[in-house]
């Protein structure tokens, strides 16, 4: 008797649960596997009642389940569906927090369609390059990742030129994780802007939808889709903290009216595209300001309307021919743009624009140089269309071909006039 004493008493103290939690959306009953009731730190000693006289066991009264607190479901609640049966096994309820009855909100909304609306049409591109090991000086493979973005049924993708700049190999992963070998197409290393192109099925192909990046304003919320670090189609957010920046990139190399932005942006987000709260693409993501390496909150994207200026010459010609005007630089006033600096000898000086004038004034022995910024000429139209901002003169000037001729409508001391101009520059080859 001693023995068995012992022994259903050791049974009791080194009794062990060993059960599987599942997390579910609704409240669960799961049973754990076990062998005798629970023992052990959290769990009172279960008592052993001796037999009665008559040789019948006294049966244990039912446990009395603590009463939760209101309001607060227990998650692990020990639990016997029939107080007048033994326990025979263990079991426990786990409540779920979630309730159904809750929704997304209007901000959270938005970020969802957005993503679900584009994520298919960014792709992430893998680069090879060959390196020189300073050392054994002999060419090491070295490999490179950034974001790029489908923009027709082609298979023609737009992605930044220094993404895919001095490689060997360019590779192109869908939404569907097929891989495709890319070709090039053209770039345009003024704006960093370059197109690749693809062997794809039509169907495997969901271009991106272009905004309007002129009617950008400063607090608007953006979204930008990317492949940081490798990481495919991240979303990230943030908003527009300032327009028309000027970026130079790669030694002297200038672009302006660049979007600011505070979205995080990191190495794997170039050749990205920076959408509005519809979906639709309002500029390339290409650089972030950082002392790290990593996004400090300071990122760029070039404007959605000069890549679409840019794309159809390289995707036609392979490299973007520009017409030239002969002006390098205006000033936005009320009126109009005032020409701040001519070229000498370009197209606009043969026409007769007019730029600042120098005066020569003698005071005394001295003779003074001053300039006369009110002799300029006022740029008002160009072919009977109003040009307000130095993106409406450049998009205007550059949509058209060298040799085009373009009337201006200018403001001449106080008089509205026109002067007819023949643009210069490279002429574009026949096909």
């Amino acid at each position: 008797m001693r023995v068995l004493g012992a022994c259903l008493v050791s049974a009791i103290v080194g009794g062990i649960v060993a059960g599987t939690v599942v997390r579910i959306s609704e409240p669960t009953t799961l049973v754990a596997q076990q062998a005798s009731p629970p023992r052990g730190p959290g769990f009172p000693l279960v008592p052993i009642f001796p037999p009665k006289k008559d040789g019948s066991k006294e049966t244990p009264p039912p446990a009395k389940a603590p009463a939760p607190a209101p309001g607060k479901p227990q998650p692990f609640q020990w639990t016997n569906p029939n107080p007048n049966q033994p326990l025979p096994q263990n079991t426990f309820t786990l409540h779920d927090e979630w309730d159904d009855t809750e929704e997304l909100t209007v901000e959270e909304q938005v970020s969802v369609r957005v993503y679900e609306d584009t994520n298919r049409s960014v792709v992430n591109i893998t680069t090879r390059t060959l390196r020189t090991d300073n050392f054994f000086l002999q060419a090491v493979p070295e490999e490179g990742t950034g974001s790029g973005m489908v923009i027709d049924k082609s298979g023609h993708i737009l992605t930044n030129f220094h993404v895919i700049e001095d490689v060997r190999e360019v590779a192109v992963t869908l939404f569907n994780g097929e891989s495709y070998d890319a070709t090039y197409v053209g770039s345009d290393p003024v704006n960093d802007l370059a197109v690749i192109r693809i062997e794809a099925p039509p169907e495997e192909l969901n271009p991106v939808r272009m905004g309007n990046s002129s009617k950008l304003k400063v607090g608007m919320n953006v979204y930008a889709i990317g492949n940081p670090f490798g990481l495919e189609r991240t979303l990230t957010t943030g908003i527009i903290s300032s327009l028309n920046r000027s970026l130079k990139i790669n030694g002297d190399r200038t672009i302006k009216s660049i979007i600011q932005i505070d979205a995080a942006v990191n190495p794997g987000n170039s050749g990205g595209p920076l959408l509005d709260s519809h979906g639709r693409m309002i500029g390339i993501n290409t650089a972030i300001y950082s002392k790290t390496g990593q996004s400090s909150g300071v990122g760029f994207a070039i404007p959605v309307n000069l890549a679409k200026r840019v794309i159809p010459q390289l995707i036609r010609h392979g490299h973007v021919i520009r017409p030239e005007i002969g002006i390098s630089r205006v000033y936005e006033t009320e009126e109009g743009l005032l020409v701040a600096k001519l070229i000498p000898g370009g197209p606009a000086e043969l026409a007769g624009i007019r730029g600042p004038q120098t005066k020569r004034e003698r005071r005394g022995p001295f003779v003074v140089e001053r300039i006369d910024r009110t002799a300029a000429d006022t740029i008002i139209k160009v072919d009977n269309e109003k040009v307000a901002t130095v993106d409406d003169f450049l998009g205007n000037i550059e949509s058209r071909n060298p040799g085009d001729t373009v009337t201006l409508t200018i403001l001449r001391e106080g008089q509205e006039i026109t002067v007819p101009l023949r643009l210069g520059g490279e002429v574009p080859p026949v096909r």
